[in-house]
């Protein structure tokens, strides 16, 4: 399992009901859960396969609630509309593709890998599954 080195000051349920409420989502219990225990930080293992082809990628750092730099916030705005519909990004790469999660029925709670600057047809196109939940692609991280 990974450890995380925490960025921020913890964060109470309310505020991340404030967050849910905000911007009309609502986030899977084990991504809470993270939220409320580090509230963004840097994983000391952060290397995660996206698949055979595509190879390996970093984990940069997750986002966090809050005044911060790359918030979920932030970050929700400046994506809103260039991420395939019922996704939020929780975290990115050097390259700066983005580790988002499920918001929507159809993927809620699965972890994705969006790769930018990959062309698609398809709105999924340049979306891998990279986990079914948060917990196992924390747990995974090498």
């Amino acid at each position: 399992m990974a450890n995380i080195d925490r960025a921020n000051e913890k964060i109470t349920i309310n505020e991340v009901r404030e967050f849910e409420s905000q911007y009309g989502l609502k986030l899977p219990e084990p991504y809470i859960d993270f939220l409320l225990k580090y509230n963004r930080g840097y994983p000391e293992l952060s290397i995660f396969k996206i698949s055979d082809e595509e190879g390996e990628s970093v984990l940069n750092d997750f986002y966090g609630i809050g005044d911060m730099k790359d918030s979920l916030a932030k970050v929700f705005e400046v994506l809103d509309g260039v991420l395939p519909e019922g996704f939020i990004s929780i975290g990115s790469d050097p390259g700066g593709n983005e580790i988002c999660i499920g918001i929507s029925e159809e993927y809620f709670g699965q972890i994705y890998f969006w790769m930018h600057d990959m062309e698609s047809v398809e709105e999924m196109d340049n979306m891998f599954l990279l986990s079914s939940s948060f917990k196992d692609f924390f747990d995974h991280l090498y």
